[in-house]
């Protein structure tokens, strides 16, 4: 299975790449995280989307502000609009009380949108208005709240057939996809699996307790 493996000041540590394709992406990181633009993550399930997303934000001017994650595959879709809206008391059945929402959580840092391609279709309208406008409104209120986010999403969907196939938005997709940052398959930059087994290797010796272990070079 491809992983993106390590901590995050691994992943920081751009000597400890050796493919390009690598190189080329902490590249690109390095100069999207200067800037506030809405970035888009591509790349299969356990490449490390979200590492990236997190490497950006601790780049960022943002790196001192929240860094909020939503597990949009995860996330029933009758609770997703609440988990990032919020809600009032009363606005529905078992709402007892108010509630923040996750965007006002992420309020002038890093909005995560994991797993973009698997919200619905009215999800899809009420997050494209949020894009457009910088408000949020939570659920039963009346009053909408500005706020600033900056926002990444990360897929392994092929975007652009579920747009032809109906069933994402072309609107939400380009103000998603501002910057998009493609994440190499680990097959496919077999010059960093050494290195990736040898941090795998220290990480759970530590975590056990155990001594260091030196991996054979036939191993890797």
């Amino acid at each position: 299975k491809d992983a993106a493996g390590g901590d995050d000041s691994v992943l920081m540590d751009r000597e400890s790449v050796k493919s390009p394709k690598m190189k080329e992406l902490y590249s690109l990181v390095g100069r999207v995280a200067e800037s506030h633009v809405s970035v888009l993550i591509l790349g299969e399930s356990g490449v490390g989307k979200e590492r990236i997303a997190r490497m950006i934000h601790q780049l960022s001017p943002r790196a001192k502000e929240p860094f909020v994650v939503v597990d949009c595959g995860s996330t029933p879709a009758g609770l997703l609009e609440s988990e990032l809206f919020g809600h009032t008391r009363g606005s529905f059945t078992h709402a007892v009380s108010d509630k923040k929402g996750l965007i006002e959580t992420a309020d002038r840092g890093t909005l995560f949108l994991d797993e973009i391609g698997n919200i619905s279709v009215e999800m899809q309208v009420r997050l494209l208005r949020f894009l457009e406008d910088r408000k949020i409104r939570r659920i039963g209120d009346l009053k909408e709240n500005s706020g600033d986010w900056r926002v990444i999403a990360a897929t392994n969907s092929d975007l652009v057939e579920d747009i032809k196939a109906g069933n994402f938005r072309e609107d939400l997709y380009y103000r998603l996809r501002v910057v998009t940052l493609n994440v190499p398959r680990l097959r496919d930059r077999k010059e960093d699996i050494p290195t990736l087994a040898e941090i795998f290797t220290q990480t759970y010796a530590r975590q056990h307790g155990a001594q260091s272990v030196k991996l054979p070079d036939e191993a890797t």
